[in-house]
């Protein structure tokens, strides 16, 4: 039995059915179902040195940007006309264009969605400063899938990757930020195994940052009992705009290293916080065609400028 099959063996029946249906947890529902990304989420708590946040940017394909806002209610009108133009859909995700769990919308999405769409996935990702608080309200609004950004588990490589991080009214810099963000970050994926939410860990991959510390995040996650790791590639931007990307070489090198810890996801799009559709499909990557047209016509929410910290 390899490890993976193993890991998949010790999955509780119902939670094994999601994670088969789940685009971004396995290659063979990548290419068969689809998630739709609700945009309710602009508020972020923590800045990542690789991170540019636009709320309103139609033509770029990465995490942090979306077409625009909606509230609760308009995320719901979303989620009907996805599922009545696509039968496919199977995943219900909020992942931005902040942070999920900085923002109270996210929990009113998955509330009311647990009523009108029971048989939807729910799934969040998140950074995880505030997971140890709110992973118990994510339970009981039926989240089942849980991601969690982790670019480190040393302060002397995670300090280097995020500026600042916003934590109970209190803005905390460098090593003592990642600190706190990593101390809640692996807290709170024990106690979401332990809800029984099957999490992934997203890690970005940063030459000269990271690269040789990402066989350490894999084996303390999956000794928390994670359930599979997506490594993604750096897109150079913001503080690391001069850093250059991993090869796909180098990054599947990575890896074929990390998998002797923890099973790999190596299909991941990057995708947009509005994106819906099944996104192993061609079109799904291209310019900003994961955008459904629809979201158009829905009137973006009346945002207050970010304070700077």
């Amino acid at each position: 039995m390899t490890f993976t099959t193993a890991l998949d063996s010790q999955l509780q029946p119902d939670l094994s059915a999601k994670v088969a249906a789940h685009p971004c947890y396995g290659k063979a529902a990548h290419f068969r179902f689809g998630r739709i990304h609700v945009p309710v989420a602009p508020k972020c708590n923590i800045q990542c040195g690789y991170c540019v946040r636009k709320y309103d940017c139609p033509n770029e394909n990465r995490p942090g940007v979306t077409t625009k806002v909606v509230s609760p209610e308009q995320a719901l009108t979303t989620i009907r006309q996805a599922m009545k133009a696509d039968s496919r859909m199977t995943v219900l995700g909020i992942a931005g264009p902040g942070d999920p769990l900085a923002n109270s919308a996210s929990l009113e999405t998955f509330l009311l969605a647990k009523e009108e769409f029971p048989g939807l996935v729910k799934c969040v990702s998140t950074n995880g400063l505030a997971l140890p608080e709110r992973v118990e309200e994510l339970h009981k609004a039926g989240v089942t899938a849980l991601t969690i950004t982790i670019n480190a588990v040393d302060p002397e490589v995670g300090q280097h990757i995020y500026t600042h991080v916003r934590y109970q009214g209190k803005t905390y810099r460098d090593r003592e930020a990642f600190e706190i963000l990593s101390a809640n970050q692996l807290a709170g994926l024990k106690e979401a195994v332990r809800l029984g939410m099957v999490v992934k860990v997203n890690s970005v991959l940063i030459p000269g940052v990271n690269d040789q510390h990402m066989v350490e995040i894999a084996r303390v996650v999956s000794a928390l009992g994670a359930y599979v790791m997506n490594i993604m590639p750096l897109i150079p931007q913001a503080k690391f705009k001069d850093v250059i990307p991993p090869t796909p070489a180098e990054l599947a090198a990575i890896r074929t290293e990390c998998e002797k810890h923890i099973k790999q996801f190596m299909n991941c799009r990057q995708c947009r916080a509005d994106a819906v559709g099944v996104p192993g499909e061609e079109d799904c990557s291209t310019d900003n065609s994961c955008t459904p047209k629809f979201l158009n016509d829905q009137a973006p929410m009346n945002l207050q400028p970010r304070k700077k910290v």
